[in-house]
This record gives structure tokens, sequence and C-alpha cells, in this order.
């Protein structure tokens, strides 16, 4: 059974910092594409950043490079999220998802993600 269990959201002010973590279970997790895709309210649900399942490579949103930081500890099967100059609009509910089959075409677009976590709030106070 897979299970993706995030946790690290909370309140902060802007310009603060958050780190989220997703532990995976269930699957082979070097052979899987790990991501963060984000929904806040009242808007659908947009991607964040990926480590992809071939080459290990990092992938931002444009609106979150700099800023945001996706890494991996192997070890652990843990993906994070490191979140700095956190803003107002990044208030949302932070979803981890895994794929052991998208292709790269497909690693910004949620329809390509098999197993989700059941999201962390994050709030950015201004």
């Amino acid at each position: 059974q897979v299970q993706l269990v995030e946790s690290g959201g909370g309140l902060v002010q802007a310009g603060g910092s958050l780190r989220l973590s997703c532990a995976a279970s269930g699957i082979s997790f070097t052979r899987y594409a790990m991501a963060w895709f984000r929904q806040a309210p009242g808007k659908e649900r947009e991607f964040v950043a990926v480590i992809s399942q071939r080459h290990g490579a990092l992938i931002h949103a444009d609106s979150v490079k700099g800023r945001f930081s996706i890494s991996k500890d192997n070890a652990k099967s843990t993906v994070i999220l490191q979140m700095n100059n956190l803003r107002p609009e990044n208030t949302a509910v932070y979803y981890c998802t895994a794929s052991g089959t998208i292709i790269q075409s497909q690693l910004r677009s949620q329809a390509g993600y098999a197993y989700w976590g059941q999201g962390t709030q994050v709030t950015v106070s201004s």
C-alpha cells in the first residue's frame, strides 16, 4: 500500500520560511518522480516542483524559483520542499505526489501522477 504523508505546514509571516516533508512508503522511492503541487482557495491545483525519476533533475515553477527548493533523502524515503521568503499568495494546501511511470513531458502535470498525500496547509500572513 502506497502512502505519502506530508508534514511541516503551518502559519508564517510574509518573508518567513517553512520546510515541508513528505515521507513515502510502499514504493521504490529511488525509482519514482516526486513532486509538490499546491491548491489555493478557489483555484486549480498547480505545479510547484519535481525531482524526476530518471536523472534526478530538479524542476521548479517560475513563480517559486530562487525561493523554494526541492530535495530528497533516499535513505529516509523523504522529499523536502524548503520554502523561503514566503508571500501571502503562497497560501495553499501543499500536496506531495509520486509516479513511477511518468514521462518527461508530463512532470508538471498533475494528470501524470498516481499517488497523492492528504496535503498540508500553508498560510502566509501579510
